[in-house]
């Protein structure tokens, strides 16, 4: 077992991930008091990315490169390299490295310091430097009020893309997640603190590219009825707190009765068990989080 396993998802990075990955190995290495390990998924990439992964893996004894046959979005892709995971600790790092991994030894000493169970970047935090739109600050502060309300969850900013957790917490938790793209964050840290788990925040620096900083309306609208289904299996269903076989005759039952909930979920949620085949449901890494 190594202290800390850093899990890094992509999509067509094909220009970057050499790069990246090697940056975060030497970075990681810096702090030679944690043992490491460092796990890239492709996340079935249409460009050369998972090349490029497997050149940089021959550079360092400290990397692992998993590949998805197919596009299964952020969640799926997490999913997979939790499977192979050996650290004491779980860091979700976004491919793209629009945060560096240098923040990964402060968030580890944050998580000791605080005896918490998991630590979340947040742009909100007073120590965060972040070059962000004013557009882009009013939908984020905006989506932080719905999920404060929704979830009422000690957390200002559920969707920066490092965050640092304990493993029993994720083995715990991720098995009954269902989101696999912007609401896979919201759903496991939901369900972290609905469990009684400590969440706390860590600063971040960002610099928003400007040519990203348009906002995606489509991506917002998902990402909003994702949150909802999450709430209706949270609040409703008790999805998240009874067993497959119960869960699912109950979900049957209520979904005859109840036409539009059903509607809502077929079409943009996840219904407990069934993983969509069709590619206009396929979600995945790419693009920049709408809030």
């Amino acid at each position: 077992m190594v202290d800390v396993s850093v899990l890094m998802p992509c999509y067509n990075e094909m220009s970057s991930i050499y790069g990246n990955i090697l940056e975060t190995v030497k970075t990681l290495k810096r702090n030679p008091k944690k043992s490491f390990e460092l796990i890239v998924i492709d996340d079935g990439s249409s460009d050369k990315t998972f090349d490029e992964m497997q050149r940089a893996a021959l550079t360092s004894n400290n990397v692992k490169v998993l590949r998805m046959e197919r596009n299964n979005g952020k969640g799926g892709a997490i999913r997979q390299g939790f499977r192979e995971a050996e650290g004491k600790y779980i860091c979700f790092l976004d491919g793209d490295l629009d945060i560096h991994p240098r923040l990964i030894k402060l968030y580890i000493e944050y998580l000791e310091r605080e005896k918490a169970d998991a630590v979340v970047g947040s742009k909100r935090h007073e120590l965060s430097v972040v070059k962000y739109p004013t557009h882009r600050k009013i939908l984020s502060a905006s989506y932080s009020y719905i999920i404060k309300m929704l979830f009422n969850m000690p957390v200002k900013d559920t969707q920066v893309g490092i965050k640092l957790f304990k493993r029993e917490v994720l083995e715990d938790i991720l098995p009954r997640v269902l989101g696999k793209k912007y609401a896979f964050d919201i759903e496991i840290l939901a369900n972290v603190h609905r469990k009684g788990y400590k969440i706390i925040e860590a600063p971040v620096e960002i610099t928003l590219n400007l040519e990203s900083s348009d906002v995606d309306i489509s991506a917002f609208t998902r990402m909003f009825i994702d949150t909802c289904a999450i709430f209706y299996r949270t609040n409703i269903l008790h999805y998240y707190d009874e067993d497959s076989e119960k869960i699912d005759k109950k979900y049957r039952s209520f979904m005859t009765a109840t036409r539009i909930p059903y509607t809502i979920l077929r079409k943009y949620g996840e219904r407990p068990g069934v993983t969509p085949q069709s590619p206009s449901n396929r979600d995945s890494t790419e693009g920049k989080d709408p809030v």
